[in-house]
């Protein structure tokens, strides 16, 4: 059908049926390869982009190289392309990572994403962690009103490391220790009611009052509203920084206060970031986990948006994103085991 019957029949539609075309066909180029690779490339062109290098806001078009612009910054006169710092620099399959995002998305194993898109294993493995470890800068504002904090636990994995630093254990059997120890891993999970989330991987055991501080002690207020459990490094955290505090305790069959106060929102939250890391994901090694938890914290807040054009649009104004990848390759990727 050439373009001349393809208008035809559109203009012969209803004016509903048109408009429903119209948002099928715009929904289909916001998830093209075309839109993923030259998204950031059009915003440079019409003047809305500034130097990865220098932020300076004036530069000039420098020609193409395989089809990908590049320009020169007029402040710093160093050269850049529209994936300069971003997760997708150096790159070389991007008309693949479209259906990569998609393929990630609907949470399939490597090893499947690996044939369906016929790219190499380990590819596809650090694709998917250039793009979890992009996430890092995903925005935390500051909780507010009453928010929600308690810590959950994972077994410490070395998987795929080829060499444990520990006795080996049959994969999902628990550890014999009895309570919390230091073959387990902390997670601080935090949530406000407005959906603000703050996962952070804390070290090996009980968490202690400077894991709080340093996962969300720059993200409260004395506005903030703390509910939690029994736990005594809470209690010392909010004395500390003059926050009011809530205590639930769980076997007191303590679990709500006054009708508002309660942590089940962060133990529906604990089931969910369970389940997905042990069962959907099968695990992942310790020293990886915080790159999941970025992509989880991203699935929690962004699961009502348009995925793909979220994740995006947010990965891509990240020209960060590959200095802290390369780093963290070098100084804990690399590494047989945990680092912290």
């Amino acid at each position: 059908m050439d373009s001349i019957s393809i208008k035809s029949y559109f203009k012969g539609l209803s004016s509903g049926l048109q408009e429903q075309l119209l948002s099928e066909l715009t929904s289909l180029r916001v998830d093209s390869k075309y839109n993923l690779i030259d998204i950031r490339e059009r915003k440079f062109n019409d003047k809305q982009g500034v130097c990865p290098h220098c932020s300076h806001i004036k530069y000039t078009k420098m020609g193409k190289d395989k089809d990908v612009q590049s320009y020169k910054c007029s402040g710093c006169n160093r050269t850049f392309t529209p994936f300069t710092g971003t997760w997708m620099a150096q790159i070389h399959k991007k008309d693949k990572l479209a259906d990569y995002l998609k393929l990630m998305q609907e949470g399939l194993s490597l090893e499947k994403i690996r044939k369906k898109l016929e790219i190499n294993k380990k590819t596809a493995f650090d694709w998917r962690h250039k793009i979890t470890h992009s996430l890092k800068g995903l925005s935390e504002t500051e909780f507010a009103g009453i928010t929600e904090s308690d810590e959950t636990f994972f077994l410490h994995s070395e998987k795929g490391s080829g060499k444990l630093i520990r006795k080996p254990r049959k994969r999902g059997k628990q550890i014999k220790t009895k309570g919390i120890s230091k073959e387990q891993v902390a997670v601080i999970v935090t949530a406000d009611r407005k959906k603000s989330i703050s996962l952070t991987v804390a070290g090996f055991g009980r968490i202690r009052k400077d894991d709080i501080t340093e996962a969300i002690g720059n993200k409260i207020s004395k506005q903030t509203i703390l509910c939690t459990d029994g736990h005594s490094s809470f209690k010392s955290f909010t004395k500390e920084n003059n926050i009011e505090h809530h205590v639930l305790k769980a076997n007191a069959k303590e679990f709500v206060k006054q009708g508002i106060y309660h942590i089940q929102n962060i133990n529906s939250l604990h089931g969910r970031l369970k389940k997905w890391i042990n069962k959907d994901m099968y695990g992942v090694a310790s020293k990886y986990l915080q790159n999941y938890l970025f992509w989880f914290k991203f699935m929690e807040e962004y699961k009502n948006t348009d995925y793909m054009k979220s994740i995006v649009s947010f990965g891509i104004e990240n020209t960060n994103a590959r200095a802290e990848y390369l780093d963290a390759v070098k100084n804990v990727y690399s590494k047989k085991t945990t680092s912290f």
